[in-house]
């Protein structure tokens, strides 16, 4: 022992202490007692007789003498100890009660540095001298007598008995009696509890002793506690009052809980443990409705069932996987709050580690996100329980509970006996006889019996065993059952069963049970055995965990038990020896239980010692440290070496090894040297840092100590790949494997290193071999790894096995494998090689369904049985023939005739798709291939499931064995079902020479025989020219601002000198007028560029105008406020803006010199070029940022140019093109479309920056997009710290929600940091005044970090706000979402772009930011006057990170992208005019930019050759096809000839309102003479434009949330759609329903901004056919949006604040206006009109009526509302020929209120002729006049101004026919309206009503009859009547 303890070198030492050992003892017992009983506050030196501490082991070796001197020395030391304990008890209680917490902590930690100097012979526990208030440990105050048992020293509890004979030796330790019960104890009963706590506990009168005891510290804390208490205790209820804590704190008020907040975990060691905590807290908690689900290996859940769980049962290893994924589970961890560990005295079990590494990642998470994760350990009793309730950072003071086996609920007396012999047959005999002598004693004693054996085969030996030895000796009668009144119907139930050994015993007495059974044999043996029928019942460990089923007795035999995973016998665990003897004693019948273990006499102290809880338990972490790191680097929490020596102090490991080093091989002089043991766990961490980079898991820099997780190393952990694993793989796996050759790699894995080949097992080895292998297993029979393959092999071939020991190694073999082949997959997979991956993907499917790859894909249906399934494969039916084979065709080849139908529908079940692709060249090294999938199967949820099939696709070249890109897709159920093809892009690169084809592989994830290729073939592909060299930046000097020789325009600039790219460009824009394309990189300055060429026609050209086009509203914004102040203000230049939400009067534009717009609305005014003279005075035309021609809006771009072009070649007055645009790739061709020869091209490199930039490109995995933006959120926390610690940052993220889950993480980083505010850059007080005024609640928390978020969501005023603050340096992080990068100029220092994709709402999946987005973002980094340099850090999916590396320093060619619109821009030519024929349509086509491209990359728009016939050829295909398409859309005519078009009026409203020709002609299809208003709403928001409203992720559910508050239905099945999202909105918008987010909001601001004008087009539309009902209702429904209200809605409801509970208030006033005599309206106010006339304009009548229910300033607004409505009167006339009349007559029409009956009530008119009705309106407005210019209507509730005007309707009612529609804009004092009309045929009476309909307010529509007497027709009138229309032109209503 000393030799192990002092190694060799210490020989000599021993040698002397061997010869002084008497003299040493001697010393040990002299030492004085007040040693060892020592206040701990004296800090002593150590005396001079032991210099060395002593360190005592468990085992000492002595002679006869030292037994004597022992039994003297333990003589002494109890007379001591009753001396001591006199004095000793009194004063340590008086002591205690004056100590307070802090003192008593600082006196442990003294009394822990003397324990170290303390002789640990002596067996004081130093540290239990402190008393902490929960703690009951009889063990630590009794004294203890050493004992020796089986040769080892052990402290037993007194009282014992003990039995020494040749047989056996026995020990035998009585029951402790309960302990007292304290005087400040009392139980808790249910009835105490609140409501929730009474329904959980419901049908229990009272909690126990030890929940009692806790009750207050876990039901109403947030304490972490550690509870340690004996088997059967009742912890499981303990754990319920902490989930009942954590969810009372998400009570709302009205009794709701919040069930989305919160997760709780339970970790339960084993799986049979966790599925019996399931059922009980399931049902236990189910009337609160919180659900509780099982994830464990057996029991997978899908990710939204884990959303929609509340508890979570688990295993530490399940637990530990989904924690690794950070990513894909991040939410999920983020949400727990509460953590349950049961058993946590596994921590020194094999399992220990990954119990240690979860609560290390929980409380580091809890440490840096400030989260609070409660944590509950449960372990059966255990000596160290201070160091666990460290590890667990549980307050020893609050939350350390720890009960010995007094408070057994049924003391528990022990008896150990141990067989002697070592003859392992003799033994076998002596245990059988030892086990029936105690079984006997019991039976006779009156009790039950339960035998445990370790074996199913071993239970029935035992049991024929017992059975034969009672015979024998003549006992049997003992056992046998007692008649009882219900044992006959056992006995029949047993006769029943199948199993014969059970029937054969059951009349002895005896039971079997185990997990071989059937489950309805088990339960039948459970019952009788409780219901006494049984007096023994032999059984296995499953019964102890499963089944809570007690005896009086158990008895455990042997200690021997067969562990799959190390392939060998081990010893019983402790953990199943505590389960076991836990079941002993009857709660309600024993007063005491008996547990007897019988083992080998070697093993007897061990098991002593375990169940005395002699050992303190150890920490098994520095085993698996290497896999545990490994997972934390890939997890992103460890980063570097400091990160990681930080995470080990979180382990238990650290805990003991600071309290015990020796045992984890530190010696003493190191550890005084370190005491908080850094240096040794920076040694630990550089080892295993090397271990991981040798085996390519982590990248590791010792000289910087940073790590970097690899592709391998994420692997490994998400599949829990051992390190030894990964070695293995990396020396033995290549791309030219076999199957075979896996199949060996995988056995050879370290995960299966403990499997042993046994003797008994050869010979059924080698039958499977011969039986079920279809490959050939690598070492055989005789050596593990093969025995390990041929497992796998049989599992694979559904091969039967018999061993007992084969069955459990075959499954786990099984279930390890499926997921080391899973892990070999994504490492090839990573590795780009196509065979293998293709290979290895196949094996995974083949180990999950169990079958081999050649066998017949039908096999995957469990419905079609064998003989079918062999016929199939011997008649060869593949599952392409039987797809072509009728039914009646496949049963007749089957001899079976009814199966063709099962087989036929299985066939069609079977995952499969069609792909096609087509590829476009991008560069001469780049593809962009776009594939089309069109699943082709039938959805059956039995047996796909309800959500989607999961695929990986890949691109591989055949010939160099190499992937260029790989992916995973899902098909979702619903494509499926409807065969929505779903579209996948992606880029990959091509090499020169062209290789002949690449090939595309689909393969299914789940589906054997499922997998689909394609072709590209690369024959026809023409690659794009190549690009023409950029301009090179000349070496010139610098030119001076006086260089523009006018004072004024020089006044302008801050600077003095322009820079070197303006100073190259100056002389040609100002001094020239030739057109230019200026390509430079972001930031040099392009807008002074513009401002030049403005300059010149200032001069040149006073009289004309500048028109300046911005891509984006915002930047419209932004130039009009600078031009503003600059150009109207300095120069005095007029400037006007022209956007969607601003439009100007004709005037304001007529008198403008610069015209600021956007594209879309430049179009549409410039589409009538030809009647607005304002668009032919343009002289320039300035397109910023022109490289956007190559996205979606780029076409009206490209159309706008072409048509200037176009208007200048036809006026012959040239307008000048300036192009402004990123560097481009191919400017040239642009160059040629914009007209630009030599000079003017201007086209520099993307490093010709002002501030050069430096990027960075990282690679990020992961399929799902949510995840992986998560795992960047620490790599952007890190580039900021690395990059840019002080200086500005922009973080640009994809969508609205990212902005937030980003701030909040980075907040999380900050607060570990020494200074978490460190990005504010202001005072606090300062800050907190601003957060104030703040509104949205996660901007108030990110700016009181320094971290500012802008996205359209936010309110204009907190924009501004972040705005201000970051560009004044106030805070220096703003979070953005992308389209910050177009709209608005704020540089900064680093610019990170976290994820290039964004979520399309259309086509439902991410997508792309075009490379110019991206290219934009990064252009915000540099700031031209602080920087030298600037930072951009992209963070990419992996797949994409080589084609950014590409395209980000070299350009991206631009292409036209109007192929997909170019029937809308034909039809605006052709109503324009411009277009008259196809051959028109031809040449308008050759002067777009699409034609340059086309020409130069034939292959991008599938043309097959540049020959001049087939470049004719492709266009009038174009052509025709788009002609086509508008005319089956109403809105052209092709003529006979074939050649010429004429426009239709459709065609006329759809250019004219912008609409896209789809809706034109669904307005057509779809609109009817009467439609009700809801249909109508139905069609405006089928309408094509809103197709591209944003449905993101999982709006479908808060769409259909609600769906469920509105009143109109919507389609239940189209939540996700656009159209529904745009129906549910304005619903919303009219009901004033609440919007779930404020994306919503924004998004009914897009709506809303677009319905006007689909309405007017739905109005013309039905004024076209003639529809009088449906254009008023249209009327109608333009007032419901502006004024957000439903038409049947009082029209009170629009005064602002009026809600539908005030309106009583204005119909109680009708009454008293009328007693008040009051003049004007009398009776009650129901609406507007009334509410009008009552106040007829006085506030103070007003103000009366709602005075009760208002305050004065909602009053004031109200009034404002109310004062400001137009109230008209009409005057009409009708103007045209009479008979009798020389010339044209006015004649007034009668009032309204005249008789009918007299004639004079009656116009005379003649038939068939046309009149012209004169409508005079007058504004009577009383109240306040208004101003002169505001002509806006009063719209609170409409997005943006809207100007306030009138529909004039004629119609006649009867015929329902529409006769004349006349728009009115505002009307101010006068407005004179003529509306044309034609008489009737036939002469008579008829009625024609005008209506006057207001465009912008409900319930002020007005309506007029005109009674009209038809007289017979005049010739002479009608032909006066035709003269002045051809005079006066025609006249358009």
């Amino acid at each position: 022992m000393l030799f192990e303890l002092l190694g060799p070198e210490g020989l000599e030492m021993i040698s002397t202490l061997l010869q002084c050992r008497a003299a040493i003892v001697d010393s040990f017992i002299s030492i004085p007692n007040e040693r060892t009983g020592f206040q701990p506050d004296v800090s002593r030196k150590v005396s001079g007789e032991i210099t060395k501490p002593a360190y005592g082991c468990q085992v000492t070796i002595q002679s006869e003498k030292e037994k004597q001197m022992m039994k003297i020395y333990r003589r002494e030391e109890k007379k001591e100890k009753k001396r001591a304990k006199g004095t000793d008890d009194g004063d340590s209680s008086e002591v205690v009660v004056t100590f307070d917490p802090k003192e008593m902590r600082a006196q442990r930690e003294q009394a822990l540095l003397n324990a170290r100097y303390e002789p640990l012979l002596t067996r004081e526990w130093v540290y239990e001298r402190i008393r902490y208030p929960n703690v009951y440990d009889s063990y630590a105050e009794a004294t203890k007598a050493p004992a020796f048992v089986g040769g080892a020293r052990l402290l037993l509890p007194e009282g014992i008995h003990r039995e020494n004979n040749k047989m056996y030796e026995e020990v035998e330790i009585p029951p402790n009696d309960p302990m007292p019960i304290g005087f400040e104890e009392r139980p808790i009963y249910i009835s105490e509890l609140d409501e929730i706590g009474q329904l959980v506990f419901k049908g229990m009168k009272r909690l126990n002793r030890i929940q009692s005891i806790v009750f207050e510290t876990a039901y109403n804390t947030n304490e972490n506690l550690l509870i340690c208490a004996p088997t059967g205790a009742g912890k499981t209820n303990i754990a319920m009052l902490t989930v009942l804590h954590e969810i009372r704190q998400h009570l709302q008020p009205h009794g709701v809980i919040n069930r989305e907040e919160f997760k709780i975990v339970y970790v339960a060691p084993m799986k049979a443990l966790a599925a019996e905590m399931t059922n009980y807290f399931s049902k236990r908690l189910e009337p609160l409705g919180i659900t509780v689900k099982e994830l464990t290996g057996d029991m997978q859940l899908t990710k939204g069932e884990i959303l929609r769980t509340q508890m979570l049962v688990t295993t530490p290893e399940k637990w530990d996987v989904v924690t690794r994924k950070s990513v894909g589970d991040v939410a999920l961890s983020q949400i727990v709050r509460l953590l349950i560990l049961d058993e946590v005295h596994l921590l020194h079990e094999d399992r220990g580690p990954v119990l240690e590494s979860l609560v290390a990642r929980t409380i580091r998470q809890v440490e840096s996100t400030q989260s609070m994760i409660r944590i509950l350990g449960l372990s059966a009793t255990l000596p160290n329980y201070l160091d666990v309730a460290a590890f667990l950072h549980v307050n020893p003071y609050i939350g350390l509970f720890f009960f010995d086996s007094r408070f057994r609920p049924v003391p528990l007396g022990q008896t150990f006996v141990g067989i002697k012999t070592t003859n392992k047959i003799q033994q076998m005999h002596d245990m059988e006889e030892v086990c029936y002598n105690k079984v006997l004693d019991q039976i006779k004693a009156g009790h039950q019996v339960m035998v445990f054996v370790h074996a199913r085969n071993a239970t029935v030996r035992t049991a024929f065993g017992l059975i034969e030895m009672a015979k024998n000796r003549g006992e049997i009668c003992f056992f046998q059952p007692d008649q009882g009144p219900d044992y006959g119907q056992c006995e029949k139930q047993i006769q029943r069963s199948r199993n014969k050994q059970m029937k054969e015993m059951f009349p002895e007495g005896f039971g079997i049970h185990h997990a071989g059974m059937l489950r309805s044999d088990r339960s039948l043996m459970e019952s009788s055995f409780s219901k006494g029928h049984l007096k023994v019942l032999v059984c296995t460990a499953t019964l102890a965990w499963g089944v809570n089923l007690p005896a009086h007795a158990v008895i455990i035999k042997g200690t021997q038990i067969y562990d799959a995973k190390r392939g060998a016998f081990v010893d019983l665990g402790i953990l199943d020896v505590m389960q076991i003897f836990g079941r002993a004693g009857r709660p309600q019948f024993d007063k005491y239980g008996e547990g007897t273990i019988i083992t080998t006499h070697d093993k007897l102290s061990h098991y002593l010692t375990l169940l005395t809880q002699q050992n303190p338990i150890e920490s098994q972490f520095l085993g698996s440290l290497a896999d545990n790191l490994n997972a934390e680097v890939a997890l992103g929490t460890v980063t570097n070496v400091e990160e990681a020596v930080k995470w080990l102090s979180y382990t238990y490991l650290y805990v003991r090894m600071r309290a015990n080093p020796l045992v984890y091989g530190i010696n003493h002089k190191a550890f005084q040297m370190d005491p908080g043991l850094e240096m040794y766990r920076k040694e630990l961490v550089v080892e295993c840092g090397r271990k991981l980079d040798k085996a390519r898991m982590i990248r590791f820099e010792e000289r910087t100590g940073y790590f970097a997780s690899t592709d391998l190393g994420r692997t490994a952990s998400h599949f829990y790949i051992r390190y030894n694993t990964i070695e293995t793989f990396n020396e033995l796996f290549n791309s030219q494997r076999t199957e075979a050759d896996i199949l060996s790699i995988v056995s050879k894995a370290e995960e299966f290193d403990q499997l042993k080949v046994r003797d008994e097992e050869l010979e059924e080895l080698d039958n499977m071999l011969s039986n079920y292998c279809q490959l050939p297993a690598a070492g055989g029979v005789e050596n593990s790894y093969g025995k390990v393959n041929i497992l796998l092999q049989t599992y694979i071939g559904r091969g039967e096995v018999d061993g007992f020991s084969l069955i459990s190694d075959l499954s786990y073999v099984a279930q390890n494998a499926a997921r080391i082949v899973r892990a070999l997959f994504e490492i090839a997979l990573r590795k780009r090689w196509p065979a293998m991956t293709y290979r290895l993907l196949n094996l995974c499917k083949m180990i999950d369904k169990r079958l081999w790859g050649f066998a017949h894909p039908l096999r995957q249906f469990p419905n079609l049985s064998h003989v079918i399934l062999n016929r199939l494969e011997e008649k060869r039916l593949t599952v392409d023939k039987l797809k072509e084979m009728k039914k009646d065709e496949i049963g007749h080849m089957l001899h079976h005739v009814n199966i063709g139908l099962n087989v036929k529908q299985c066939v069609h079940q079977i995952p499969a798709f069609t792909m096609e692709a087509s590829i476009q060249p991008i560069t001469r090294t780049v593809l962009r291939v776009r594939l089309l999938i069109t699943p082709d199967f039938r959805w059956n949820d039995q047996v796909h499931g309800s959500v989607g099939e999961p695929w990986w696709l890949w691109v591989e070249d055949p010939i160099n064995d190499h992937i260029y890109h790989s992916e995973y897709f899902l098909l979702q159920k619903k494509q499926v079902v409807t065969k929505e093809p779903q579209h996948i892009v992606f880029t990959i690169p091509i090499f020169e020479p062209l290789p002949s084809q690449y090939y595309i592989k689909a393969v299914s994830d789940r589906w054997l025989g499922a997998e689909a290729v394609c072709i590209i073939n690369f024959q026809n592909l023409i690659l794009p020219e190549r690009h023409p060299p950029h301009t090179e930046l000349l070496d010139l000097q610098p030119l001076p601002v006086t260089a523009l020789g006018n004072r004024e325009f020089e006044s302008l600039y801050k600077f003095t000198h322009f820079n070197p790219i303006q100073t190259q460009i100056f002389h040609t824009l100002y001094h020239t007028d030739t057109n230019v394309l200026l390509g430079a990189p972001t930031g040099s300055g392009k807008t002074i560029a513009a401002e030049l060429a403005m300059f010149r026609v200032f001069n040149k050209y006073p009289s004309s105008k500048v028109v300046y086009i911005a891509p984006l509203k915002a930047l419209v914004r932004e130039r009009i406020e600078d031009w503003k102040v600059r150009l109207e203000e300095k120069l005095g230049k007029k400037v006007v803006e022209l956007t969607g939400d601003v439009t100007p009067d004709m005037r304001a534009i007529a008198q403008a010199d610069l015209i600021v717009t956007t594209p879309e609305k430049w179009d549409g005014v410039s589409r009538s070029w030809q009647n607005r003279s304002y668009v032919q005075k343009v002289a320039i035309l300035i397109i910023d940022e022109i490289h956007l021609l190559g996205e979606d809006r780029g076409p009206v771009l490209e159309v706008i140019v072409s048509r200037t072009n176009f208007i200048s070649s036809h006026t012959s007055k040239s307008v000048r093109v300036v192009g402004l645009s990123t560097a481009l790739a191919n400017a040239r061709d642009l160059a040629d479309w914009l007209g630009i020869r030599q000079v003017g091209l201007f086209n520099f490199r993307p490093s010709v920056r002002p501030v050069p930039l430096e990027v960075h490109i990282h690679g990020f995995p992961g399929q799902h997009y949510c995840p992986r933006m998560a795992s960047m959120n620490k790599p952007t926390f890190q580039a900021i710290r690395s990059h840019s610690p002080a200086k500005p940052v922009l973080i640009f993220v994809s969508s609205r929600r990212q902005t937030r889950l980003t701030a909040l993480d980075l907040i999380a980083f900050l607060a570990t940091e020494d200074n978490p505010k460190q990005w504010l850059h202001q005072d606090e007080r300062e800050i907190e005044d601003i957060i104030a005024t703040v509104r949205d609640s996660n901007l108030k928390l990110t700016l009181a970090f320094g971290i500012g978020m802008h996205h359209a969501g936010l309110h204009e005023r907190d924009r501004k706000t972040v705005e201000e603050l970051f560009v004044n340096c106030k805070i220096q992080v703003l979070i953005a979402t992308s389209t910050l990068a177009w709209g608005v100029n704020f540089p900064a220092h680093l610019v990170v772009v976290k994820g290039t994709e964004y979520y399309d709402g259309k086509s439902r999946r991410y997508v792309d930011y075009p490379i110019t987005d991206v290219l934009q973002m990064m252009g915000r980094a540099g700031r031209p006057q602080f920087d030298d340099q600037g930072k951009a850090v992209i963070l990419v999916h992996d797949i994409k990170k080589d084609f950014y590396k590409k395209f980000l320093y070299e350009p991206f060619p631009v292409e036209s992208s109007l192929l997909s619109v170019l029937s809308e821009h034909l039809n605006a030519e052709i109503a324009a005019g411009t277009i008259s024929s196809k051959q028109d349509a031809m040449d308008y086509i050759t002067w777009t930019y699409f034609f340059r491209r086309l020409v130069m990359n034939p292959s991008y728009y599938n043309l097959e050759d540049i020959g001049h016939e087939s470049i004719n050829k492709y266009l009038s295909n174009l052509v025709e096809r788009s002609l086509r398409d508008l005319e089956c859309s109403y809105c052209i005519e092709i003529k006979e000839d074939d050649q010429t078009v004429e426009p239709l009026t459709y065609g006329r409203i759809a250019s004219y309102y912008y609409l896209k020709h789809p809706t034109i002609r669904m307005f057509k299809e779809r609109l009817r003479a009467e439609l009700p208003l809801h249909d109508l709403l139905s069609v405006l928001t089928d309408a094509e434009e809103y197709a591209e409203l944003p449905v993101r992720h999982n709006e479908d559910q808060l769409n259909s949330q609600l769906a469920q508050q509105l009143p109109l239905q919507v389609n239940p099945h189209s939540f996700d759609s656009a159209h529904t999202k745009t129906h549910l909105l304005l619903q919303a918008h009219f009901s004033h329903a609440q919007l779930p987010c404020s994306d919503y909001t924004t998004d009914t601001k897009t709506v809303l901004d677009n319905a006007i004008r689909i309405c007017q087009a739905m109005l013309d539309v039905a004024a076209n056919e003639g529809w009088l009902v449906t254009a008023l209702s249209v009327c109608n429904l333009v007032q419901m949006i502006v004024q957000g209200r439903w038409l049947h809605d009082s029209s009170l409801l629009t005064l602002p604040h009026v809600e539908q509970h005030h309106l009583h208030l204005f119909r109680k006033w009708a009454g008293r206006a009328g007693r008040s005599g009051a003049e004007g309206f009398c009776g009650p106010v129901e609406g507007l009109p009334e509410l009008i006339a009552n106040c007829s304009g006085k506030e103070s009548v007003f103000s009366t009526i709602v005075s009760h229910e208002f305050h004065p300033s909602q009053i004031l607004q109200a009034w404002s509302f109310l004062s400001h409505l137009p109230v008209l009167e009409v005057q009409m006339s009708v103007k045209g020929w009479w008979e009798q009349s020389q010339e044209q007559m006015e004649r007034p029409l009668p009032a309204a209120g005249a008789n009918l009956r007299e004639e004079s009530s009656w116009l005379d008119v003649h038939a068939d002729q046309e009149y012209v009705l004169q409508v005079a309106l007058r504004r009577i407005n009383l109240g306040q006049q208004r101003r002169k210019q505001d002509s806006k209507a009063q719209a609170p509730r409409f997005p943006k101004a809207k100007d306030e005007g009138w529909f004039l309707v004629m119609g006649e009612v009867d015929r329902k026919e529409l006769l004349a529609v006349k728009r009115v804009g505002y009307v101010r004092n006068h407005t004179a309206v003529s509306v044309a009309f034609y008489t009737p045929e036939k002469t008579g009476k008829c009625i024609y009503t005008l209506y006057v309909m207001s465009d912008s307010y409900l319930g002020l529509d007005q309506q007029y009859d005109i009674h009209l007497n038809v007289t017979a027709a005049s010739i002479a009138a009608q032909v006066n009547t035709e003269v002045v229309d051809s005079l006066s032109g025609p006249s358009l209503s």
